[in-house]
């Protein structure tokens, strides 16, 4: 059974930093596309960030860019995202998830880890 653990998430002040791990389980995420996303309170579940399965090629929402960097080790099945230079408008619970594939086509994902950024 496929499973996403995220960590890393918690209370930081703006400009500050903070990096979500998430980790898989169940099958290897060496050649799959993954990603983060976030949800904000009343608010829709949106894409943050993407990474193909080499790690080569990133993607982005234009909101984070600049300011986040997603990487992926593929030796520990594990995605990171980086958060930089933080703003409350990032506070949101962020989700890890995964594809089956090189594509994204988000098919796995973890149960979110909350990021709560102070002004």
């Amino acid at each position: 059974q496929v499973q996403l653990v995220e960590s890393g998430g918690g209370l930081v002040q703006a400009g500050g930093s903070l990096r979500l791990s998430c980790a898989a389980s169940g099958r290897t995420f060496s050649s799959s596309a993954m990603g983060w996303f976030r949800q904000a309170p009343g608010k829709e579940r949106v894409f943050v960030a993407g990474i193909k399965g080499s790690g080569k090629s990133t993607l982005y929402a234009d909101p984070v860019k600049g300011r986040f960097t997603i990487s992926k080790d593929n030796a520990k099945n594990t995605v990171y995202l980086q958060m930089n230079s933080l703003k409350p408008e990032d506070t949101a619970v962020y989700y890890c998830a995964a594809s089956a594939g090189p594509n994204y086509d988000f098919r796995f994902w973890g149960q979110g880890t909350q990021v709560t950024v102070s002004s």
